[in-house]
């Protein structure tokens, strides 16, 4: 497993060697106890300059240790960048914001409007990139499943599948599977191994637990070097004048800096460097929590190459106009695409319907389903970083007087169309490519349950039209098969498997 280190990148190693000689053992050394006075000064100094000296305000109250702990928390930060993060961020709240449009219609490939030849043509592009090692996946993973009852990663969540696997095992079996159809289409008959680099972002809430369980579970079939682990950033909670929060009088207040943490994760872990190494061109990133997700998808890899652009997404239609989802605007007269989210649509905008095409103006929908050029991720990683503008997201913050109202500082994974030259918006089928899983069984939607009956259904149907026959002894639309990833990507290559043969639901069709 490649892991990015300050050792291999500085290029410095180490080795041990064993010898049978005697040596006599080395004199007793007695550590000096922590430095806890000395840099204390010098850190008021710098924190005063930043206006946050009130951080040692309870300095004489602390342990030795306690004192120890906040003078590394506070020079583990990167001050400068902090406080830039925190008074561009302040500052953009106070600023007029450009009245939005709806997204021209001729910026979306809608299901509808694509032919076969269309979508053959992009599957065998896709796959023929695939081939030659141009795609690698980035997995948005820095979530617990706090709101599934988990405190474990939210990819090791098991929604209940007759298979019994997790989400991620369910995404690494899409990844083998892709490789092997790769191999197979583009160059029958050879034997040269089709690797997808995957790339998989943690928070330092999940990270150890995440790399653990890839382990334990020998990659889910993949190789080991073919996976790359690293943590999204944290940044320090803040009052709404800009004060860091102290969570106790010794530590500050913390919380991971969103999805849209990945670009500067890529860059500043060097694995943006890593990406050109291996010759990829194309990333394919998403989020964990979608069980339908269509991991390194060829078709909309081909589509996106097809269009030359910078970024693309796939979007889903909205179900009704009150649906508490992002979508797709252009920002200003003839502006960038971006995403807003629901509230900023008042109920007039959220119900304005196209006269032509008799859909709601506003009705692409965000999924978190994203491909973008390797060139582009470097650009908006600086630009993101220049621009230092994060959003602000008021919270109950624990601290060392108990839940206090405060800001956390996000970036979200959509911040960066604003950057592209060019978006292309690419139309799913919400059946057939999003299930989220985000809230506890008994809520009402976007659960473990509503996720499964997804799944079954969408497998039933492709088993049906690959002539095969079900059994149930429970109502049909609250069963159905699970087709295994390692059998199937997206419902082809069924028939040998399926036809002239009778499944009892629910079960799993396996090789």
């Amino acid at each position: 497993m490649i892991e990015p280190s300050m050792d291999r990148e500085n290029g410095t190693s180490s080795a041990t060697t064993t010898t049978t000689a005697v040596v006599s053992p080395p004199p007793t050394v007695v550590s000096p106890p922590p430095m806890v006075n000395s840099p204390r000064q010098a850190l008021v100094e710098r924190l005063k300059d930043y206006g946050q000296e009130d951080i040692f305000a309870l300095w004489d109250e602390l342990s030795p240790d306690e004192k120890d702990f906040l003078v590394r928390d506070i020079e583990n930060l990167d001050l400068p960048r902090i406080d830039r993060i925190i008074r561009c961020s302040l500052h953009s709240q106070g600023l007029p914001v450009a009245a939005i449009e709806p997204v021209p219609e001729n910026w979306v490939s809608t299901v509808d409007g694509r032919t076969m030849e269309d979508r053959e043509k992009w599957w065998k592009m896709g796959l023929k990139t695939i081939y030659e090692g141009k795609l690698g996946v980035v997995l948005l993973s820095g979530g617990q499943g706090t709101r599934l009852g988990s405190s474990d990663p939210k990819g090791c969540f098991n929604i209940g599948l007759p298979s019994g696997k997790s989400l991620f095992q369910i995404q690494a079996e899409r990844i083998l599977c892709i490789q092997r159809l790769a191999a197979q289409v583009v160059s029958e008959g050879s034997t040269r191994p089709v690797t997808i680099h995957w790339y998989i972002m943690t928070s330092p809430f999940t990270d150890e637990a995440t790399r653990k369980y890839f382990s334990s579970h020998k990659y889910f079939g993949l190789e080991p070097d073919q996976i790359s682990f690293f943590q999204q950033g944290t940044l320090p909670c803040i009052s709404k004048d800009g004060k860091f929060i102290m969570e106790t009088p010794f530590s500050l207040a913390k919380a991971p800096d969103g999805n849209g943490g990945v670009y500067a994760a890529l860059k500043s872990s060097r694995l943006l460097e890593d990406m050109a190494s291996r010759g990829i061109k194309y990333v394919d990133c998403y989020g964990v929590d979608n069980v339908l997700v269509r991991v390194a998808d060829p078709t909309f890899l081909g589509y996106f190459i097809d269009k030359g652009a910078a970024s693309a997404a796939k979007v889903v239609r909205k179900a009704y106009p009150q649906e508490q989802v992002g979508v797709f605007v252009r920002r200003g007269k003839g502006g960038p695409l971006t995403v807003v989210e629901y509230s900023e649509l008042d109920q007039s905008m959220a119900s304005a319907i196209n006269q032509r095409t008799g859909r709601l103006q506003y009705c692409w929908s965000n999924v978190c389903l994203h491909m973008f050029t390797l060139d582009f991720l470097n650009q908006v990683s600086t630009g993101l970083e220049k621009d230092s503008v994060y959003h602000l997201a008021e919270k109950k913050i624990p601290s060392m007087n108990g839940y206090t109202i405060g800001l956390k500082l996000e970036q979200f994974i959509f911040d960066s169309f604003p950057y592209a030259p060019s978006t292309a918006l690419f139309e799913v089928l919400r059946e057939e490519e999003f299930a989220p899983v985000k809230n506890v069984n008994g809520s009402n939607f976007d659960t473990p349950e509503s996720a499964r009956l997804l799944v079954l259904r969408l497998h039933t149907r492709w088993v049906i039209a690959a002539g095969g026959f079900l059994t149930h002894s429970v109502p049909l639309y609250a069963t159905g098969v699970e087709v295994s990833p390692l059998c199937s990507y997206a419902g082809e290559n069924l028939e040998a498997i399926c036809r002239g043969r009778t499944f009892h639901a629910p079960c799993e069709i396996s090789l």
